[in-house]
């Protein structure tokens, strides 16, 4: 494996425009859950129900008693050596850009400061009805970890997070920047994603139709391993040997 890594290293450096696409895979490594997995958290909640929007509306309680533990939980989670690498290679100069359908933050946390979260980010809580509330992260961590839920100072509602929910349209720019990443690319790391989330996953056909190359990295197949001008299994020893070489 470690010449295939080198030879990964050296497409990085030489990339004009190198790009991240990544998925729940990179934050296992974290103690983070993914979702569709063999031990995902879709086993244990009904996510149909407690991530969608009209559910919500109706009684939100449902989403802040079963996904509390798993949202609320995040700021405790330390970023995983593929969020630090994805970082360096930003400060590097070699990483342009992570486009990301995580919403842990940890990214962020590794280092990387041009993050693209097209599936929302529990950064910010707002009212659906009262224009211009807004509740950061951690106040509303504090309430929910109280055994509460974060309400509207103005109309008394309790408050949505920014994450996308079934039922609801991707954030429009992160969306476009996305978009405009991914077609700039000449080189986009697929990481820990399965690529059936659409329209995030539709990011590495971008990548491809415009004569990029993709690398994928994930512990499942993809639709578009075939595609791939590299294929990896295993996150942690590829970005353990990528730090070593760096």
């Amino acid at each position: 494996m470690e010449e295939s890594v080198a030879e990964l290293v050296r497409l990085i450096r030489e990339a004009k425009y190198c790009v991240a696409f990544t998925g729940a895979g990179v934050s296992t490594l974290s103690g983070i859950r993914d979702f569709r997995g063999k031990n995902g958290l879709y086993n244990d909640i009904d996510a149909e129900k407690i991530f969608d929007i009209n559910y919500f509306e109706q009684d939100p309680s449902l989403y802040y008693g079963s996904a509390g533990s798993f949202i609320y939980g995040i700021d405790e989670k330390q970023p995983s050596v593929v969020h630090t690498v994805l970082g360096e290679l930003e400060k590097q100069g070699f990483l342009k850009s992570v486009i990301t359908q995580n919403i842990d933050l940890l990214h962020q946390k590794g280092g990387s400061s041009n993050v693209i979260e097209v599936h929302g980010s529990p950064k910010i809580h707002y009212c659906l009805c009262c224009a211009g509330i807004r509740m950061s992260y951690e106040d509303a961590a504090a309430i929910v970890r109280a055994g509460g839920m974060p309400q509207c100072p103005s109309c008394g509602k309790v408050l949505k997070p920014a994450i996308t929910f079934f039922g609801e349209s991707l954030p429009i720019e992160a969306l476009r920047q996305a978009v405009t990443e991914s077609q700039q690319a000449d080189l986009m790391l697929v990481l820990g994603s399965s690529l059936t989330v659409y329209p995030a996953a539709s990011m590495p056909d971008y990548t491809l139709r415009n004569g990029g190359k993709i690398i994928i990295v994930n512990n499942m197949p993809t639709h578009l391993d075939r595609m791939a001008a590299m294929r990896f299994d295993e996150l942690e020893p590829v970005f353990e040997s990528i730090r070593e070489l760096l």
